[in-house]
């Protein structure tokens, strides 16, 4: 597979743990914006890159990337006005959300390695 097609299944996997959450937002891979997309690309190359790397250290990146491209913390995600519940350190996280890493990561592991 493809690095791209990888994030498209992390994505949908995402849409998918967030639906059983009550969190409908998540459009499809189809829909969303390249931003969306290019996030779960960029986290897919991180894992593969870094084999060992932990599901705070990958919370750590995207979060590094958002604050440098103008996101800061807030109750709810706007992208209007780029806040995100999220940014914050991973330990501060509910469980529900640290799971979207832990499940990124093991779909990764799962697509990555040769059968």
């Amino acid at each position: 597979m493809t690095v791209e097609e990888i994030a498209k299944v992390c994505h949908q996997a995402n849409k998918a743990y967030c639906e059983t959450l009550g969190d409908t937002s998540q459009p499809s891979w189809e829909d969303a914006p390249e931003e969306l997309k290019t996030s779960a690309i960029e986290g897919v190359n991180s894992r593969i890159k870094h084999p060992m790397i932990a599901p705070a250290q990958l919370h750590n990146l995207w979060m590094q990337k958002k604050l440098e491209d103008g996101w800061h913390y807030g109750e709810t995600k706007d992208a209007e006005q780029k806040t995100h519940p999220c940014l914050k350190p991973w330990r501060e996280l509910p469980v529900a959300e640290r799971l979207k890493d832990v499940l990124f990561i093991q779909v990764v592991t799962a697509l990555s390695k040769p059968f």
